[in-house]
């Protein structure tokens, strides 16, 4: 019985055939499959059971992205082709990580030595841009120095196996990530905003929303936050969500929900600026109504998000 390609072989292809060009994917596709297939039903015919052979073949033909390289005959030698992917896969890694991170750290400090504006702005475009250089150079630095020191027999550093291939419910949920990534560094961006230039438009004239006198410590716990629940939403891509990491998610919740309940009853969390410029006529009763309303909205956000972070898993849990 001719071999029927599963998940697993469409996997291996899918990832083979994404870093060649477009026009040569379907020739590269249907090549691989027909190879798989014919592989399979070979070892099929002498005993094996069909998935035990699929994942030999597989196995044996290796990395796709060697694969792929090879059959698009594109050099790897930036590095040298023993190293190469492993030093690509590690300088992607550091790039996403530590770019964002000393970003926002550049920035922070910028924004609290007394920067104006413009300066903050020219700080994260230069210090974005250091970081990445340093950072691709002394990877590469590395490995150029792995590679003149280590025996020439030997393989790659991490060996390729079949349990690194993507799982299609993670690159479904990429958009989820990517969403999420977005609008915590929207956060962090609407607070620094707030702090130079105001957020709110009142009287003719911008007013920030925050309390100034929340700086620097308040605002850095909150950036902290910020950080985990971005590495959060990382983890959850990477292995989905499950029991610990909703009571971490809860946890995170309850860290952001609870300081900022207790700095609005104690009118510290909003500006004093915008309040009077906003209820100053209206009289007591009116702030005091919009803090009640604060307090409430802001505890049901954060119960919410705890709680569909343990749907979420009981779900992920269900599924697996």
């Amino acid at each position: 019985m001719p071999h029927t390609p599963s998940s697993l072989t469409d996997r291996y292809i899918a990832v083979a055939v994404r870093s060649v060009p477009l026009k040569a994917r379907p020739d590269l596709a249907a090549e691989l499959g027909a190879s798989i297939a014919d592989q399979v039903d070979g070892r099929v015919e002498m005993g094996e059971p069909e998935a035990v052979a699929e994942r030999a073949v597989l196995e044996q033909m290796g990395d796709p992205d060697r694969l792929a390289a090879d059959y698009a005959d594109r050099p790897t030698f930036l590095i040298g082709p023993r190293y190469y992917f492993d030093w690509l896969r590690l300088l992607k890694l550091l790039m996403w990580i530590m770019v964002p991170i000393a970003t926002v750290a550049i920035a922070l400090a910028r924004l609290l030595s007394g920067g104006t504006t413009g300066d903050v702005i020219a700080s994260i475009f230069s210090g974005a841009i250091s970081v990445g250089v340093h950072v691709a150079f002394w990877t590469t630095l590395v490995f150029v120095i792995l590679e003149r020191s280590s025996p020439k027999q030997g393989g790659p550093l991490t060996p390729w196996s079949l349990d690194r291939l993507p799982d299609p419910v993670r690159r479904a949920a990429l958009p989820d990530l990517v969403a999420s990534l977005v609008f915590l560094g929207l956060v962090v961006a609407a607070v620094v905003w707030d702090r130079l230039l105001g957020l709110a438009w009142v009287d003719g004239e911008m007013t920030a929303v925050l309390n100034p006198g929340l700086w620097p410590w308040w605002i850095t716990g909150l950036f902290v936050l910020v950080a985990a629940e971005a590495a959060l939403a990382v983890a959850v891509y990477r292995g989905g969500y499950t029991i610990v990491l909703a009571v971490v998610n809860a946890l995170i919740s309850a860290a952001v929900a609870v300081p900022a309940i207790l700095l609005l009853a104690d009118g510290r969390l909003v500006s004093p600026v915008l309040v009077e410029r906003l209820f100053g006529a209206a009289g007591d009763d009116v702030t005091r109504i919009a803090t009640v309303v604060g307090c409430v909205a802001i505890g049901a956000i954060g119960a919410w998000d705890a709680i569909d972070g343990f749907r979420k898993a009981l779900v992920d849990r269900a599924r697996a």
